[in-house]
């Protein structure tokens, strides 16, 4: 597989298992007619990812924007050059319409479609049905969703606070796995992915609302491997990534700030979008792994 940054596999369109998936984060990538089931370097597994349903791929707003960057399109991307039919969801139409405008220019021949949905209202529920209701069947889900960063002082983290900062980043992934589930076949070939952060294991100051929902995402995850089965369910967790989530900050804060990182996690860089979305896409394809914490995060957990 050839990601746009340059990263380069021995991944051909023909030898893949996605076939339908379904990115979801606060912008959802929905696939129903495409060739990816799992994914992963065997070429066992990768025989059997284009010859299943749809990926629904869901991002968070900052992700999926004006400017096609993000874990979420990162996903998409990798998922088409896999043969995947690739559908996403955002909570803005019009950024859905941008970023399938953008994915179907960069990959003429993929087959990529995008609905709205927002993850922020109290009717999540019904509006996860209502979007796996256009995009019918799918054979995996990924799920990239977040807002902004909840991140305060503790003795400034009020109840409405700490509710809503659990909405997106808890909450509706439950929800996903639950309304989603139903829209997958009962098979190890099917997949739901879901996204948490190092600071669940990491501790950051001032980052405990934040820190509580991630931690959460570990023992739903196990849980849900173990309620949906045989789907499987597995979490990635991302270290730092260079993302549009820090555009509020200054361009001298940010460089400052990656230059810190970079001096200090053992891989020596901060990581792009698309380094993490292969193992997003390993997940997908190796029908073997269920339950697990894949971490994808410059090796800052040992430092």
């Amino acid at each position: 597989m050839i990601l746009k940054g340059g990263t380069q596999n021995c991944i051909s369109p023909s030898e893949s298992h996605l076939e339908r998936s379904i990115i979801i984060n606060r912008i959802s990538i929905e696939s129903p007619q495409c060739r990816l089931k799992s994914i992963t370097s065997s070429s066992e597994s990768m025989s059997s990812l284009s010859e299943a349903l749809p990926v629904c791929i869901s991002s968070i707003n900052t992700q999926l924007n004006a400017d096609n960057t993000g874990l979420g399109f990162a996903v998409a991307e990798a998922s088409l050059e896999s043969g995947a039919f690739v559908t996403i969801s955002s909570s803005s139409s019009s950024r859905v319409e941008s970023s399938v405008e953008a994915l179907k220019k960069s990959y003429p021949a993929g087959k990529v479609q995008g609905y709205g949905c927002d993850l922020s209202k109290p009717t999540v529920e019904k509006d996860i049905e209502d979007l796996f209701t256009k995009t019918g069947k799918v054979d995996h889900i990924v799920f990239t969703a977040g807002d902004k960063l909840a991140s305060v002082p503790i003795q400034e983290a009020t109840y409405e606070f700490i509710q809503r900062a659990g909405q997106v980043r808890f909450i509706a992934p439950l929800l996903v796995a639950k309304v989603g589930s139903r829209y997958l076949e009962k098979s190890p070939q099917s997949s739901i992915t879901l996204t948490t952060g190092t600071v669940a294991e990491h501790p950051i100051p001032n980052w405990s609302v934040v820190a509580s929902y991630a931690a959460g995402l570990h023992g739903m995850t196990k849980n849900l491997a173990i309620d949906l089965k045989p789907i499987r369910v597995n979490l990635v967790s991302p270290g730092f990534v260079d993302t549009e989530l820090w555009k509020d900050m200054s361009t001298g804060e940010k460089e400052e700030m990656m230059k810190g990182i970079a001096d200090k996690v053992p891989t020596g860089k901060v990581a792009k979008p698309e380094d993490v979305a292969e193992a997003y896409l390993w997940l997908m394809k190796d029908s073997n792994v269920t339950g697990f914490v894949a971490s994808s995060d410059s090796g800052s957990r040992l430092v």
